[in-house]
């Protein structure tokens, strides 16, 4: 099977895609893949550190209201359009498949016109504006929520859940734990802000970076986001004596390993993030970001607070002090905790990625 992916600008995109390709390499060992992005987008880093070939075209999106980018924008979707058609005629894919971003939108529609089999994974409960304008075009609709399903035609829409999810059940807890330095008589607390880290909860953080001692059975594993890591560095530098169950990363490239090992999540709701946790039952205590599109983070958050699985604390509600109680809440009460984990394994699809390519395969057997 020969697949081409593309998604980029946030690892939300990027690694359901990747998921993707590991679950078709583990069923087609001799599979071949392509990776179209965009050369200014974190794919262009995450994408070369596994050995999946990187193209890119260039692309940037649609302001939401009129100005004279957008006219530029469509001048560069009409130029993309027309080097992703000669990549693909290139690579000759069976199938291409888009996991969102503003790259996903020309090389997914270029393949479309070029009559290749085409399918789009939507990760969020609201569909983006790239996936909302290529339903149109594409073979097939993979969504992670039963809520996203009124959004797209029905006829070429599926439930698959998260690929991410697929592809967490490989991860190994005490690999997780020896990546750490922790034993398996602690708690680990894995505190993640996403792909770029998150100042807000930084903030939170650090403000209450001192109280954790407070905890000697638990270890914090603190992911602030490559591009915080030297301020939060300085930062607990400054405060001197820091406390000892406290792990301070800029990011973690083997995160299904971490979250084997996790006993309680703190990050934002992005939709990777709660396909993982639902997927391995961790109870989790979510931050929405509240910069994204149709404010998605937190109705996807929300959706595992009803279930149980989660807590949620808007941002500008967001302190040390309102973190710290959710933290000790959980990780005081064993009963709750165990609830919650029944609440998360009750929603988790992790069969998504396998889901995805039987669609991908049964695509490319009508080519």
């Amino acid at each position: 099977m020969r697949v081409v992916l593309t998604g980029g600008g946030t690892g939300g995109h990027i690694y359901p895609a990747l998921a993707v390709a590991r679950e078709v390499s583990r069923q087609y060992p001799q599979a071949a893949f392509l990776y179209i992005g965009s050369k200014h987008g974190l794919e262009a880093q995450l994408v070369p550190r596994t050995e999946i070939p990187f193209q890119s075209v260039e692309i940037s999106g649609l302001k939401r209201k009129l100005s004279f980018d957008n006219i530029k924008t469509i001048w560069k979707f009409i130029r993309a359009v027309a080097d992703a058609k000669r990549m693909l005629r290139e690579f000759k894919p069976d199938v291409v498949i888009g996991t969102g971003g503003y790259v996903c939108g020309p090389v997914v529609y270029a393949a479309a016109k070029l009559g290749i089999p085409t399918l789009i994974h939507e990760q969020n409960v609201v569909p983006g504006l790239t996936n909302k304008f290529l339903s149109r075009s594409v073979s097939k609709i993979a969504v992670s929520f039963s809520e996203s399903l009124s959004f797209f035609p029905q006829a070429k829409t599926v439930l698959t859940g998260n690929p991410r999810a697929t592809e967490v059940m490989h991860g190994n807890a005490e690999a997780g734990r020896k990546f750490i330095g922790v034993d398996a008589s602690k708690k680990i607390v894995l505190i993640f802000g996403g792909s770029r880290g998150a100042r807000a909860i930084n903030e939170a953080v650090l403000s209450m970076v001192n109280q954790l001692s407070k905890f000697p059975d638990t270890h914090f594993v603190y992911v602030t986001g490559d591009i915080h890591f030297e301020k939060i560095s300085a930062s607990l530098g400054e405060m001197g004596n820091l406390p000892g169950n406290l792990s301070v990363l800029p990011f973690v490239h083997n995160m299904p390993d971490v979250l084997a090992a996790t006993h309680v999540l703190v990050g934002r709701a992005g939709a990777s993030t709660l396909a993982e946790v639902t997927a391995l039952g961790v109870p989790s205590i979510l931050i929405p970001s509240p910069y994204v599109t149709n404010n998605h983070q937190e109705k996807n958050a929300r959706g595992l607070e009803r279930a149980g699985a989660a807590e949620v604390i808007v941002e500008r509600d967001l302190t040390g002090e309102s973190l710290l109680k959710s933290l000790a809440e959980l990780l005081n009460d064993q009963p709750k905790w165990e609830q919650m984990r029944e609440c998360s394994l009750s929603l988790g699809m992790p069969k998504a990625a396998t889901d995805i390519v039987a669609q991908l395969r049964a695509l490319a057997s009508k080519k």
